[in-house]
């Protein structure tokens, strides 16, 4: 395990730790005014939701490592305190990174990365006509976290109006995963995308009180076979299954069969249960998985 202290790494070098390890990371692409109505359009990775109610969301610009100057995104909220906020979907990140460009000053971003800009319903700033999620936001504060290079500034936004494209929607109404496919940020040049065998569900502890990983019995939860997502999984039911359920798969074909065969063979018994019940887990089937645990030679 390599230890480091952020004091003795020069601030590039740690940014680039940070930004490697602190990820994927969602991107806020971020449409600004000027008090003259020059229109800015910006990308930025330090970003995420902080509260519901009421709506908030929190963005970071930035001083910049090399020079210690500010983005023009900052410097236009500080003079105009509304953004809207983009998600960036796959469909859109090739033009996302082009207005990540420095222009200069008065420069439309929307113009150069060839997106379109259609009128905000309650602040100045326009939005991305090709964005599937655009958020109208008041910004409440910004609040400065050091005035060296680096130096993150906090942007806290109220969201006043949500747009979402009808076509990310499912049948309830939810927003679909594989179709909004947002893109996030790593370290570097590194993206990543939602694709469909990327996503996975995990149920909820929410409304039941799972045994934890400690109630596991020793042997199982210091299995070489089962990972701590396996753990995790098995902690997270609320009881053990019943000794009859237990009994009735042991009665089965598949339970005497490897009997039979290990009947002499303890470690190896061990080995095939374990790898068994992780094959379970793996399909979802919690139940059965502890089933299997609790077999007996």
């Amino acid at each position: 395990m390599k230890t480091i202290d952020p004091n003795e790494l020069k601030t590039q070098d740690l940014q680039a730790i940070l930004q490697g390890a602190v990820a994927p990371r969602p991107i806020a692409f971020a449409s600004t005014v000027d008090l003259e109505g020059n229109v800015n359009l910006s990308p930025f990775s330090f970003f995420n939701l902080f509260s519901a109610n009421p709506p908030i969301l929190v963005f970071s610009p930035s001083r910049r490592v090399r020079d210690n100057t500010t983005k023009h995104t900052l410097e236009n909220v500080l003079e105009v305190p509304e953004v809207v906020i983009h998600v960036v979907g796959f469909d859109q990140v090739e033009q996302m990174s082009l207005a990540s460009t420095e222009y200069p000053k008065g420069v439309n971003e929307f113009e150069k990365a060839g997106l379109t800009a259609v009128k905000s319903d309650l602040i100045t700033p326009p939005r991305v006509k090709e964005s599937p999620v655009a958020f109208e936001c008041r910004v409440n504060e910004v609040k400065p976290l050091g005035d060296q290079g680096g130096a993150g500034n906090l942007v806290i936004c109220e969201i006043l109006r949500i747009h979402l494209d009808e076509r990310i929607l499912d049948e309830h109404g939810a927003i679909d995963p594989h179709i909004l496919a947002p893109v996030a940020r790593l370290g570097g040049s590194w993206y990543s995308r939602i694709t469909p065998d990327s996503l996975f569900q995990i149920p909820k502890p929410l409304t039941k009180l799972g045994i934890g990983v400690d109630q596991i019995p020793e042997e199982i939860r210091k299995s070489p076979v089962l990972t701590g997502n396996n753990l995790g999984r098995l902690g997270n039911v609320e009881h053990l299954p019943s000794r009859e359920e237990v009994e009735q798969l042991s009665r089965s074909s598949e339970v005497e069969e490897m009997r039979i065969r290990f009947q002499n063979d303890q470690d190896s018994w061990t080995d095939h249960l374990h790898r068994w019940a992780k094959m379970e887990l793996e399909a979802g089937n919690v139940d059965k998985a502890w089933m299997i645990l609790l077999q007996k030679p």
